[in-house]
């Protein structure tokens, strides 16, 4: 008992630490990279734990389809809020169309690994989430993902990746339970406003499914994060929730047009916000 006691403790003054400095006067550019990384990473693996056990009572009520990652969400949301000063801000009325389509396919456009806070200021109720089968196994985040009901697929076993989105689709039916997919399937890191070739999986499954596509996308932010320059600044990152695409009466040889109209919507979108006068990509330029 003494023993994890002492680790938790130690665990607790390195956070604090490094969250301090990210408040310091003018400290060194990688040092609030490097401190503010760690801060994340630990705020990820406490919630974590937090969803691991909220998704274990929830399901013993059976009631985590509903609550199990929207209640871990809002805790990575507020941790973050305080301890990296990074928010996402859900323009117009994309909170009323996150909240009110169900059951629905998200599709989100993927730039680092700050997408996961992303996922937390978007997250609807009654929502899960596919991810690639590797992070199963990954201490905390895969064990929390696996009790909360994450749909898994296998990426090199096309096979067994059809096998998971038809589940998928199933529970998408039967439960009215959301999904939220990252089609270009890998981050982009990219300076620039752009999106990559989108894999045809979530457009597949909302047709199958027949539930609307809500695109979602969130601004460039390298001028918050961008790894390949060291750089992690706080911030305010702008999220266009686009309108949902009806996917009704739509077949399987639908899903290329669709697959390439909703990329273009995005993209379209994303366009846009870095060229809205409310961007701040100038000042981030004059930062850097």
């Amino acid at each position: 008992m003494f023993f994890l006691l002492r680790y938790f403790l130690y665990f607790l003054v390195v956070y604090l630490l490094t969250t301090m400095i990210t408040f310091l006067p003018n400290p060194p550019r990688i040092l609030v990279f490097v401190a503010r990384s760690l801060t994340a990473y630990f705020n990820l693996v406490i919630c974590a734990i937090y969803g691991v056990i909220a998704s274990a009572i929830l399901k013993s009520l059976g009631i985590h389809f509903k609550y199990a990652f929207w209640t871990t969400a809002r805790a990575f949301k507020w941790i973050n809020i305080f301890s990296t000063g990074v928010r996402f801000d859900i323009l117009d009325n994309g909170r009323q169309i996150l909240d009110s389509n169900r059951p629905a396919v998200f599709v989100l456009n993927h730039q680092t690994e700050l997408d996961v806070l992303f996922l937390a200021w978007m997250w609807p109720k009654h929502c899960s989430i596919t991810a690639k089968k590797s992070l199963k196994s990954m201490p905390f985040l895969g064990w929390f993902m696996v009790v909360a009901g994450a749909i898994f697929i296998d990426r090199v076993d096309r096979s067994q990746a059809m096998k998971a989105f038809d589940g998928a689709a199933t529970a998408i039916r039967s439960n009215r339970q959301s999904v939220v997919i990252f089609p270009e399937g890998t981050r982009s890191y990219s300076n620039e406003p752009m999106l990559l070739p989108f894999k045809k999986g979530a457009f597949h499954l909302a047709v199958q499914a027949g539930v609307p596509i809500v695109p979602v996308v969130a601004e460039n932010y390298s001028r918050v994060l961008n790894i390949k320059a060291r750089k992690f600044y706080s911030g305010t990152i702008r999220v266009k929730v686009l309108d949902p695409i009806p996917t009704k009466g739509l077949t399987a040889s639908d899903v290329d047009a669709l697959t390439r109209d909703t990329r273009e919507k995005m993209l379209q979108a994303i366009t846009e916000l870095a060229q809205d006068p409310d961007s701040k990509a100038v000042d981030a330029k004059k930062r850097s």
